[in-house]
């Protein structure tokens, strides 16, 4: 275990990220000015992309975190039956679910129903594929519709909040499966698909265009839904950085496109692969 995962189980996850979250919120002008300036030059980052172009036009740092992209800045691929990346940002591990056990990294696998927190959903993708992008801080942290489907439900699932870039996930065992996140189930074309949005050291917080900003809970709060989504449409958004979990059917028969593996950078709309519907 690296001293960056060792420090992780010392720290007050929780508390810390509240105090983030306090700070990220925050429309003080010093505070806000500080916070967004600082994390521009830490990260590089650069507004050509984005739909407001000055520091100075966003009015909290959730607000700047949550920028919204210019239109047409990330094309939706149009391969029938596509899936597409749900978000920007690099591809942790993707492939096939062995049974009920999807790769976290090398060596580390966990298991579906744990992800899900419920063992009838998990059933529905035994042997079925998976693909996890991790969002790097720097990235646009909206996450978008990776295919066509009616959201049924979600599910918030109380956890621990580890970092969850790649160091962490090599030696934290069944990280995504013990870190908060929220589930959300749909009815596709393909069967029953997934997608998972995995909470994260000092992230403050999950939102998506069915529930709303998620209120952290010490248990689990599953919510019905009936709202249709078309691919590419915005699913939710991140405030400070995470990972997505796209989980699809065995049915659907998913095939990942050859050339992406752990580490390709991805961007929100790219062609991850097609299914058969």
């Amino acid at each position: 275990m690296t001293l960056f995962t060792t420090m992780q189980h010392l720290v007050p996850q929780k508390k810390l990220s509240e105090v983030a979250g306090r700070l990220a919120a925050s429309r003080h002008p010093v505070v806000k000015k500080t916070f967004i300036r600082s994390f521009a030059k830490a990260y590089g980052v650069s507004l050509d992309e984005y739909e407001r172009q000055s520091l100075n036009a966003y009015e909290s740092f959730n607000d700047f975190f949550t920028r919204e992209l210019k239109d047409n800045a990330r094309p939706i691929d149009s391969t029938p039956n596509a899936i597409t990346s749900p978000a920007d940002g690099v591809i942790s591990q993707l492939g096939q679910i062995d049974k009920n056990k999807l790769l976290q990294a090398k060596g580390r696998h966990y298991d579906i129903g744990q992800l899900l927190a419920d063992s009838a959903d998990a059933e529905l993708f035994t042997d079925g594929s998976f693909a996890t992008v991790y969002l790097a801080p720097s990235n646009y942290h909206r996450v978008h519709m990776p295919f066509d489907g009616i959201l049924t439900k979600t599910r918030y699932v109380p956890g621990t909040l580890f970092s969850v870039n790649n160091n962490t996930a090599a030696n934290v065992p069944d990280l995504f499966a013990r870190n908060e996140r929220l589930v959300c189930l749909f009815d596709t074309q393909y069967g029953p698909a997934a997608v998972v949005m995995v909470g994260a050291m000092i992230v403050a917080g999950i939102e998506t265009v069915a529930t709303g900003r998620i209120i952290r809970k010490d248990d689990i709060q599953e919510s019905p839904h009936s709202m249709k989504l078309a691919k590419g449409d915005e699913l939710g958004r991140f405030y400070l950085g995470s990972t997505a979990i796209v989980v699809m059917p065995k049915a659907a028969k998913t095939d990942w496109l050859e050339g992406l593996h752990a580490d390709s950078v991805v961007q929100m709309g790219q062609l991850l692969g097609t299914a058969k519907a």
